[in-house]
């Protein structure tokens, strides 16, 4: 089944105003500004939780668009579009309706950290999200630019120095009041394009630059730390242009998994799919990045840009003399672009032209599109509470890249629960909060409102605790029944089925638990399946699915009575089978870091060699910062959890190893002073 077919986009844009004097009303419950990730997530969250919303952005033809890649998910970002999803959200459905390449990555490794992902069409998502959007109950859309922020008199009742009551358009027109204000403005705010030593204002090209009174306000008005962060896209390149057939072809998965938990399959058949393509770089890029870097003003400024999703030019720089990837991604079906990954560059157009050629399936290629980079304004993200709202100012609520993120999944989840706590306040509900012990998105807000960020933060699966509980296949069971019974943000049919899946799961797990045999047992039932029959208890379904060679569909076909009613939740019963123990101990590792926060750490530790499984920027920020114990580390941001648990288990190794060494070193000095004593007595005696 797929959950959603949308209607003709001309029928769907008649319910939009491109003017404020337009507008069915003055006052909304909630405004939300941007039409990018985070604000079609906040507005469609906001509405569904009842407010009235509206949402207001420059272009409505270009809400949705995927500014970047054309891409959604992969490994810790597939996470938090399942529970978006989960939560009722867009952007799993988007996916469904528009992919065109579907994969799991890190396959390979266990289910817990497999990274759901999709080539999209870009034309496919916009017109889902458009439709999905101007359709929706309670919400409406409005064509324009923000000026300012109204900011008024506190409500004494409440917590903040400020109180944001509406907005102001620049074209002048009267101010519209809400509850609630939701920003979501991306790159956009104090955006400046580059390209080369060019330098426009602006936060994607083709767009207009958003108004400087926002970030006036944000400054000075409400007395906000903003930082500068920046960001960069490749060229868009002809397909027809390129020799396809010196690169690597990358098939797509050749059964598509659907983000949604809605959806049994996707848009796309399986056969309908698109490859991707892999290919390198050469030495012949590297030298005319070396160049024309004084034509590179971008590169040269010190304003930091995201980690995991560099530029050519910073990674030329930084890993000299080496061969990088480079994807060539499909940018839809009737597309004739090719989205080049890795090759995100900000230098002059016909330098890029020239870089481009270096690589041998691009020997020809012509832009169509050149890259540039971006520039913008975040607000420090300590300054908001886990509801994502500013904690000095009543009303307003932030969300996606305005809070130092990149990524479109980072932006969307922080859209959606923005958009939820905006609409609670402005319906006089308490606000509500997730905690990083059921769910991605908690982690992330947790990082982001904890730590606050130095650089674009992006969601990774290491940066997640408990990450065997939240896994993929669960996201529905952590989420959708608290999302309709505590937020209000998960309709009611949703709501029904998580419950029907909730109860038929249990009811498999009973059944698995229930079927006690010996080893021998099942060795007669089962045939050659690697269980040692020296086994004294017995094992139980639930034991054997924990076995690699163990299916439930094979458990089924022994005892069908028992089991064939639940052959629809195969999988997802062998991954629960699989890490039900694997979470019992995560829980305990967790303890134990909670009972070690004060062991030291030896100052003198050479972390950038250390021969444990630490992340570069992990390496990095030890060796810079040099924490005193366990528990000082566990606070720097950018530590992950998973980090502090492989340095737990150094430290305390190391130290046994010591321990070990100085007992054998004072072992063998009582052994040698005995031999002396001995000796001495020895010369003493009588001859």
């Amino acid at each position: 089944m797929l959950a959603k077919k949308v209607p003709p986009l001309q029928k769907v844009l008649l319910r939009v105003s491109r003017s404020a004097s337009h507008l069915a009303r003055q006052k909304y419950d909630v405004i939300v500004v941007g039409g990018g990730h985070a604000g079609t997530e906040a507005a469609a969250a906001a509405a569904r939780v009842g407010a009235e919303t509206l949402l207001v952005t420059q272009k409505i033809h270009t809400i949705g668009a995927l500014s970047c890649n054309p891409s959604l998910g992969g490994v810790g970002k597939g996470q938090l579009v399942k529970e978006v999803d989960a939560l009722d959200g867009l952007c799993g459905r988007a996916g469904d309706w528009a992919g065109i390449h579907f994969s799991i990555l890190n396959r390979s490794k266990g289910p817990a950290v497999w990274g759901p992902r999709a080539q999209l069409d870009r034309q496919r998502y916009r017109h889902f999200i458009q439709s999905e959007l101007l359709s929706t109950p309670r919400l409406t859309v409005l064509e324009g630019s923000v000026e300012e922020l109204l900011v008024t008199e506190t409500n004494p009742e409440e917590p903040g120095r400020h109180r944001v009551t509406g907005i102001r358009l620049a074209n002048g027109s009267h101010p519209i009041s809400a509850s609630s204000v939701v920003l979501t403005t991306g790159t956009f705010l104090s955006g400046s394009l580059f390209m080369g030593q060019t330098t426009s204002p602006g936060g994607r090209i083709g767009d207009a630059p958003s108004s400087a009174g926002l970030s006036h306000t944000l400054r000075e008005r409400l007395g906000l730390r903003v930082g500068r962060l920046k960001t960069g896209t490749p060229p868009r390149i002809l397909k027809d242009s390129v020799d396809l057939s010196l690169a690597h072809l990358h098939a797509p998965d050749k059964q598509p998994t659907p983000f949604s938990f809605l959806n049994t399959h996707t848009r796309c058949k399986p056969e309908e799919q698109l490859p991707c393509y892999l290919t390198y770089t050469t030495p012949g890029v590297e030298r005319v990045v070396k160049e024309s870097l004084h034509l590179n003003c971008h590169i040269q400024q010190d304003t930091k840009g995201p980690r995991y999703c560099p530029s050519i030019e910073s990674r030329v720089l930084r890993f000299p003399g080496r061969s990088h990837q480079v994807w060539l991604e499909p940018e839809g079906v009737t597309s004739d672009l090719l989205y080049p990954q890795g090759l995100t560059m900000t230098m002059p157009p016909d330098t890029q032209l020239r870089l481009l050629r270096e690589i041998p399936p691009l020997h020809r290629a012509e832009i169509h599109t050149p890259g540039y980079g971006v520039q913008y304004d975040f607000v420090c993200p300590t300054q908001l509470s886990p509801a994502l709202q500013v904690k000095n100012t009543q009303g307003l609520f932030l969300a996606g890249q305005i809070n130092g993120t990149t990524g479109y999944e980072e932006a969307a989840a922080q859209g959606l629960w923005a958009g939820v706590n905006a609409g609670r306040s402005a319906l006089s509900k308490p606000p509500v909060s997730l905690s990083r012990t059921e769910s991605y998105i908690g982690v992330l807000i947790d990082d982001l409102v904890g730590r606050g960020v130095t650089e674009p933060y992006r969601m990774f699966t290491s940066r997640a605790e408990f990450r065997t509980s939240l896994r993929p296949d669960n996201a529905d069971l952590r989420l959708t029944l608290k999302g309709f019974e505590e937020v209000g943000c998960v309709s009611s049919s949703r709501y029904q089925e998580a419950v029907r899946v909730r109860d038929s799961l249990q009811d498999a797990l009973t059944a698995l638990q229930s079927l006690a045999l010996s080893s021998s047992s099942w060795k007669k039932k089962l045939g050659n399946i690697g269980i040692s029959e020296t086994k004294s208890s017995s094992l139980n379904g639930m034991d054997l699915l924990q076995y690699n060679n163990v299916s439930f569909e094979m458990l089924a076909s022994v005892f069908p009575e028992c089991l064939s009613p639940y052959m629809e939740f195969s999988q997802r019963l062998k991954i629960e089978a699989v890490y039900r123990p694997h979470c019992d101990l995560q829980r305990k590792e967790m303890e134990r870091i909670r009972r070690e926060e004060s062991l030291s750490l030896p100052q003198d530790m050479d972390y950038l060699s250390l021969p444990v499984s630490l992340s570069m920027e992990v390496r990095e920020i030890l060796d810079r910062v040099r924490p005193s114990t366990l528990g000082a580390a566990t606070r720097l941001q950018g530590i992950t959890p998973a980090a502090i648990v492989h340095l737990l288990n150094y430290v305390r190794q190391t130290g046994q190893k010591e321990k070990r060494a100085h007992r054998n070193q004072l072992g063998q000095k009582e052994e040698r002073e005995r031999e002396e004593e001995q000796c001495a007595t020895n010369v003493s005696l009588p001859q």
